[in-house]
């Protein structure tokens, strides 16, 4: 009874804009940071409400499948990563998309072999795993949490059932995804009008999502997994919801798919770094590995005396690196023998730093032999090294701690924007498409595979000092979450910025390419930074912004500050308890 009035009291503190939306927030309680506003505060009405860090990062996230529809929600999967107080230590919690059963190596090539365009194979039902959000979040909240469904979701249900004024970011991503949606009638009923994008300013409800949200609250995971929830799924992936003269390429998920779909609560990857622990998501991420081997090989050089300039440079080679090795071995562990102690090894990171010089490599690297720093003694496979697979850019990360110390870094996704394109009839969510995060054919480790979990650059990080959490960070953006993140680590460790300074920071991305991808939003094109690391013979390709950050440092006064994005995405939004 007391927790329910809590919880009232939260929502109606929520309804009369308790909390204003800024970038930074500093405090002495929890602490939220999301990319929306409407979902911090939700993550704030449960902690208020006596909810911890894993209760209101559900909320959160629930919150931000219906403000942020086209980045994420229940149609997806992601990588939870908890630091729990009482027992100090990181978990990992997998609930990445898994592959049908009715999956096989081919699905993505043509008759002659040939691999389908990738672009071309997103908006359809083939495109769609198995989502595992739900799952995810049952098992969260029933291992780690306080609260159940019926208290999380309601956040989330209150902003799908009122509505929401469409911002500039919703807006320009739905323009985006015109001529997607324009393909699926049930899309283009909820996010267009006349064909186009919903009008800037115009009120946007869902109450098909909040109904979806309703069952669940009601009917726990089963509901979403076995019901009449999953059978809208399965017909919608099989016979997409297609407009007049549309043809699509079906799926074929199954009613037994998804009730066997299972969570997976892994062993963090662990590294160390100038006297931090760093944890990160294990395989079928990327990230954990990536950003612990270019760790690795950073901390094998001196930058005592060094400027700013030689130890961007030193990033910027120690990513082409890692990502050499990246590409070549990493895959679903489940499937594949990735020579993951090899890549972690401080030994190997010595021998792998000898390629990085004074100036810029000239173009990609080759990956290098991780296999004699394995503690297994046989000789596995070692697959052949292949070009960086396409990746969407976009997803989304929050980060959320409460009084008692606990943490929770998580990302999640649909994948594309949009994802599929799919809505779900009657259901007001969209489905992933996630399975082209496979690579289209092999020999690779990241071949599709039935049951297999598709690759992820996905990296929600916590990092300890001293055993205690002392930052933690994560991003959306496809294969540049993972620079994103270790941008952001270095800027704060080693270039002694603030984690405010360090994610607002300008991003360069070099992920084993000729050029390195730099943002034209913060002015980085022309600037006297690129100056200087031009003349070191890096060179630039330009998009407008990459990733929308979130994250949160716990200071050594005891007081703890959320930062979120100043620019990217139209800012986001950190929120702290004041007591």
């Amino acid at each position: 009874m007391k927790t329910r009035k809590l919880l009232a009291t939260a929502l109606m503190m929520a309804a009369f804009g308790a909390w204003a939306k800024q970038a930074v927030d500093t405090g002495h309680g929890g602490a939220v940071a999301t990319i929306s506003h409407e979902a911090s505060q939700a993550a704030m009405e449960i902690l208020n409400a006596g909810g911890n860090a894993v209760d209101a990062a559900v909320a959160a996230a629930a919150t931000l499948g219906v403000t942020e529809p086209f980045s994420c929600g229940i149609g997806g999967g992601g990588f939870m990563l908890i630091y729990s107080a009482k027992d100090r230590r990181v978990i990992a919690l997998d609930h990445r998309e898994v592959a049908p059963a009715s999956f096989r190596p081919d699905v993505f090539q043509n008759a002659d072999g040939s691999e389908m365009d990738w672009k071309s194979t997103v908006p359809n039902g083939v495109a769609v795993g198995v989502p595992g959000t739900v799952r995810g979040w049952h098992d969260a909240l029933s291992r780690y949490g306080t609260m159940g469904f019926e208290q999380v979701l309601a956040p989330a249900i209150r902003v799908a059932e009122d509505g929401f004024d469409i911002g500039p970011n919703f807006h320009r991503i739905n323009t985006i995804n015109e001529d997607k949606f324009a393909r699926f009638s049930t899309a283009s009923a909820l996010y267009l009008k006349d064909g186009k994008a919903l009008a800037e300013g115009s009120h946007f409800r869902n109450p098909d999502m909040a109904q979806t949200l309703r069952d669940i609250a009601r009917g726990g995971v089963k509901a979403f997994y076995e019901g009449p929830i999953a059978a809208s799924i399965v017909s919608a992936v099989s016979h997409p919801p297609t407009n007049p003269g549309v043809s699509v390429i079906p799926g074929d998920i199954s009613m037994a798919d998804l009730k066997d779909y299972e969570a997976r609560v892994r062993q963090p990857i662990r590294s160390t770094y100038r006297g931090y622990e760093i944890h990160g998501m294990p395989t079928p991420s990327s990230g954990g590995i990536a950003i612990a081997q270019a760790l690795n090989l950073m901390e094998t050089f001196d930058l005592s005396g060094k400027s700013r300039a030689d130890i961007e440079h030193l990033y910027l080679e120690a990513s082409r690196v890692a990502f050499a090795d990246r590409n070549a071995y990493v895959a679903d562990e489940e499937f594949v023998d990735v020579p993951k102690d090899g890549l972690l090894s401080k030994a190997y990171a010595r021998e792998r730093a000898k390629v990085i010089g004074l100036s810029a490599a000239p173009g990609k690297i080759a990956a290098g032999d991780p296999y004699p720093f394995e503690n297994d003694l046989s000789v596995p496979l070692r697959p052949q090294p292949r070009p960086l697979a396409q990746e969407s850019m976009h997803t989304t990360h929050l980060a959320v701690s409460d009084r008692e110390g606990n943490v929770v870094a998580y990302t999640f996704t649909i994948e594309d924007w949009g994802g599929s394109g799919i809505v779900v009839p009657g259901r007001g969510f969209l489905l992933n498409n996630e399975l082209t995060d496979f690579d289209f054919s092999g020999p690779h480790p990241n071949v599709p595979e039935a049951f297999k979990r598709p690759r992820s650059s996905m990296s929600p990080t916590i990092v300890l000092k001293d055993g205690a959490p002392a930052f933690t960070i994560g991003s959306p953006g496809g294969s540049t979450i993972i620079t994103t993140a270790l941008q952001t680590i270095v800027n704060h460790i080693d270039l002694g910025m603030s984690l405010a300074d360090a994610l607002a920071a300008p991003r360069m991305s070099q992920r084993n390419g000729d050029t390195t991808l730099v943002e034209t939003l913060l002015k980085f094109p022309g600037s006297a930074q690129a100056t200087a690391l031009e003349a070191k013979g890096h060179k630039w390709r330009e998009t407008d912004q990459i990733g929308a950050a979130n994250g949160i440092r716990f200071n050594p006064d005891g007081t703890v500050t959320a930062v979120s994005e100043p620019l990217r995405h139209g800012g986001g939004s950190a929120i702290t308890q004041k007591q």
